[in-house]
């Protein structure tokens, strides 16, 4: 029997563990922190050993291979000790895959957008009546689906994290949709160790697949070298004519994939809104053209999706203020994006944990576009460094101070805008954790 060891007992590790067992593996699961109750029931339920806080050596090495959870990064020392020993190491989605059988997968990386471009392909593919699963970053372990509840679709949100230990991993559809600088901090402050990441989505596909890609993006373009010459390529623009592939031009959309229907649609049929949303959009109804969905079910669903929780979300009107959740921006190119597409006076909200933020990139946006920002961290001195004498500044410790500040910094007719550009670890569990008080301290107004 295999022994596979799991690192990390969030959502990707339990999942793993649980598709692991169901396949006859020799299953042993360790976290250096305390596990979640209901992870850890789950294990209990499932007769999986596991350890906690600390643990012998001996128990990690002795593996045959180990899934690394996706937050672990390799300066981990327990993952050193696994690589200098030689053990294979591979991530939770390189698992799922080996045990999906013939089902298919549209898979979206990106570094901002690939949330909300995920959930309108899902809702997409529900709309037209697709039996298909959520999976992967976005929430939902795809192993644990694979397991539990197997689909002839995945649609899969996919971080750079979890594509470093692919090695078979294929997507029938992969997208492509940007690639700025984040994370600098696990690719030893090096982008193109980041770019190389992003670009495994598309390592193992073949001219049976699909690439969609933004042509737009100049990173990408650069980089398209490390594509398969085999793979049908898709690319996407707002500036140029793109066929095969889509385009947006005088606020008409055109959808043009080989044996698919064509398509055009008015970008005011969008529900999403803002520049990068009709970017998108595009995307989306692109990978809903290569499963060969109807275009009437794709303009359905590109006319009733509702955006995330966390990005964009509206949550109140307050005596004339309106609040505005992005908690999801953790970083500045995704502050950038919610700053462009505001229209009222906005006092900011920033702040949390640093990675590497380079704030020159919002400048103009907030020179342009915000009246005041309300610091909302531990260690603000990097946005005090960055904005000093170009708009006024306050500093925060909490949520609820947070809000009551942009509060009395606002008039009828400005908007608060949560877009923090950096990560929540500081105060917060997590970004959701940081959105959910956000929105708790405005109801308390």
């Amino acid at each position: 029997m295999k022994r596979l060891v799991i690192l990390g007992g969030g959502e990707s590790g339990v999942g793993a563990a649980l598709l692991a067992r169901q396949r006859g593996y020799d299953v042993f699961l360790y976290d250096e922190g305390a596990l979640k109750t209901p992870y850890r029931k789950e294990l209990e339920e499932a007769g999986i050993p596991f350890a906690e806080q600390s643990v012998d050596d001996a128990l990690i090495l002795s593996a045959a291979e180990v899934v690394k959870s996706p937050g672990i990064p390799e300066k981990n020392a327990l993952v050193k000790k696994i690589r200098a020993a030689g053990i294979p190491v591979i991530s939770e989605i390189e698992l799922a895959y080996r045990y999906k059988g013939n089902s298919r997968i549209i898979a979206i990386t990106g570094s901002n957008g690939k949330s909300t471009t995920t959930a309108l392909i899902y809702h997409m593919c529900k709309t037209a009546g697709l039996d298909c699963a959520l999976v992967g970053n976005i929430g939902y372990s795809f192993a644990k689906q694979v397991a539990e509840e197997p689909k002839p679709l995945y649609v899969a949100e996919i971080s750079s994290f979890q594509l470093d230990d692919i090695t078979t991993f294929r997507p029938d559809v992969a997208l492509l949709l940007n690639i700025t600088e984040d994370h600098l901090d696990r690719y030893e402050y090096r982008f193109e160790n980041y770019i190389r990441s992003k670009f495994r989505i598309a390592m193992n596909q073949t001219d049976a697949d699909y690439f969609l890609y933004n042509a737009d993006d100049e990173v990408i373009g650069q980089y398209m070298n490390l594509i398969s010459n085999s793979v049908k390529k898709l690319p996407m623009s707002m500036k140029r004519k793109e066929e095969p592939g889509a385009y947006i031009q005088d606020n008409e959309l055109n959808v043009n994939v080989p044996g698919a229907e064509q398509q055009q649609m008015s970008v005011y049929d969008f529900a999403l809104k803002g520049k990068h949303n009709q970017f998108n959009t595009m995307a989306a109804c692109v990978a809903g053209a290569t499963m060969e969905i109807r275009k009437s079910k794709i303009r359905e669903a590109v006319q009733t999706f509702q955006s995330l929780e966390h990005r964009m979300e509206p949550v109140a009107t307050v005596r004339g203020v309106e609040f505005i959740n992005d908690s999801k921006a953790t970083n500045v190119n995704s502050t950038w994006y919610a700053l462009e597409s505001m229209t009222k006076p906005t006092v900011l909200i920033l702040g949390g944990i640093d990675k590497g933020n380079d704030y020159t990139l919002i400048e103009e946006l907030v020179t342009e576009k915000v009246k005041a920002i309300v610091c909302m961290g531990t260690d603000n001195a990097k946005i005090h460094e960055a904005f000093n004498g170009k708009v006024p500044l306050t500093d925060t410790a909490s949520a609820a101070d947070a809000v009551r500040a942009a509060y009395e910094l606002s008039v009828p007719g400005d908007a608060v805008l949560l877009s923090p550009a950096c990560a929540s670890f500081d105060l917060f569990k997590n970004y959701e954790d940081r959105g959910i008080q956000f929105k708790d301290a405005v109801k308390n107004l």
